[in-house]
């Protein structure tokens, strides 16, 4: 059965957050540093890298990253899920100064990987940081905001939700999420949240597969983000399993990846404007679709266990995934476990976006049709 738009959004929202809490304990290391330290891949929640000692070890240290703990990535997804239900519409640069900024700085949540309530600004990176330093302290234009940020997946990680708005609609996902993201990130950070949300609102499409999902995508995309997502699907489309695939797709994406081999320590071109590269994790993500064939769980495992950014690779993925077939296509044992010990009501948000992408439509549709009455008047010879 095709699943209904309702389904489509909880299954890629929930398939977001437990793709998130898949990868946070492996993210930043490499696919053989993560079968060593688990005995082979990793095939379900598991704990910490350090064990007991997270609270200490470097680098993670004092996040608890793992035991089905969501990250960064979640917590911005849901933030922008309730700027959704203030504006009740389309969102836009704007949206992002007056409403998530004000979600960021004030307005305290859970936060699993502190173990404590406190605000998001004090757990997200220093990219998304950088909203509140340039809208509420520097009083930067909203669209412009994003510019001198690190070009990174941080806009693109949370994006989902733009997608799940314009359903079925990848043009207007990627006009919208370019919009909301300049005043977060510039370059082919900015364009990557673009095309994440299109691919997500692809996918929602009666009828969508992997290939429709990426052919959308490069139907979208620009400059360096497109040749990597071409450079990737072309490797990807050899595989059907993430095994052989782990090494063929870091090789396809890291002539447009920024950052470099060594991802704790990126080079000096990393994360800087460019028209020639890509963000990593979009690319991988879709390659993983297409190598798990749509399958929520053999996609995920595969974002989860190439490693690196691999908690925004799984996000992107899952979310991706999700969408295509609806909340049944996520391990229903894997997100109870990741809203239980991340303290999280994962339906609850999903609940919320659905509703209002429902009068979203409402009014596109009353917007359309007015538009359209205009036209007929303006070119009814009779008048």
């Amino acid at each position: 059965m095709t699943p209904t738009l309702d389904d489509r959004i909880t299954g890629s929202l929930l398939g977001a957050a437990v793709g998130d809490a898949l990868g946070g304990p492996v993210e930043g290391y490499t696919p053989e540093q993560i079968a060593e330290r688990h005995g082979g891949r990793v095939t379900g929640i598991v704990g910490p890298w350090n064990g007991d000692s997270w609270r200490t070890a470097r680098p993670i240290a004092p996040y608890h990253k793992g035991d089905g703990h969501v990250t960064d990535d979640t917590l911005m997804t849901h933030a922008l899920i309730r700027v959704y239900e203030r504006v009740r519409d389309h969102l836009d640069a704007y949206a992002v100064a007056d409403h998530l900024v004000p979600e960021l700085m004030g307005a305290p949540v859970w936060i699993p990987e502190l173990e404590a309530e406190a605000l998001p600004l004090q757990r997200v990176f220093l990219a998304e940081k950088w909203i509140v330093a340039r809208l509420h302290y520097g009083h930067a234009d909203p669209r412009e905001a994003g510019t001198g940020n690190i070009v990174n997946c941080g806009a693109a990680m949370y994006m989902a939700p733009v997608g799940l708005v314009n359903a079925a609609d990848p043009h207007g996902a990627y006009a919208e999420a370019l919009d909301v993201a300049g005043a977060h990130q510039s370059s082919y950070g900015r364009e990557a949240a673009g095309v994440l949300a299109a691919a997500v609102a692809a996918a929602c499409a009666p009828g969508a597969t992997p290939r429709s999902v990426v052919d959308a995508a490069l139907a979208l995309a620009k400059d360096g983000t497109r040749a990597a997502i071409e450079a990737v699907a072309e490797v990807a489309d050899r595989h059907r399993d993430f095994e052989s695939a782990l090494v063929p797709l870091r090789r396809a994406v890291a002539p447009y990846d920024s950052v470099g081999p060594d991802y704790r320590a990126p080079g000096l071109d990393a994360r800087r404007p460019s028209r020639l590269h890509s963000i990593e994790e979009l690319p991988i993500a879709l390659g993983m679709l297409l190598v798990g064939e749509g399958d929520y769980r053999r996609t995920v495992l595969g974002a989860v266990n190439y490693g690196r950014d691999c908690d925004s690779i799984a996000t992107m993925a899952g979310a991706i995934a999700g969408a295509l077939h609806g909340e049944a296509a996520v391990p229903a044992d894997w997100a109870k476990r990741v809203a239980e010990a991340s303290r999280l009501d994962l339906h609850a948000p999903a609940a919320a976006l659905t509703a209002v992408a429902h009068e979203v439509f409402a009014r596109d549709t009353a917007r359309r049709r007015a538009h359209e009455a205009a036209r007929a008047a303006l070119t009814d010879p009779a008048r």
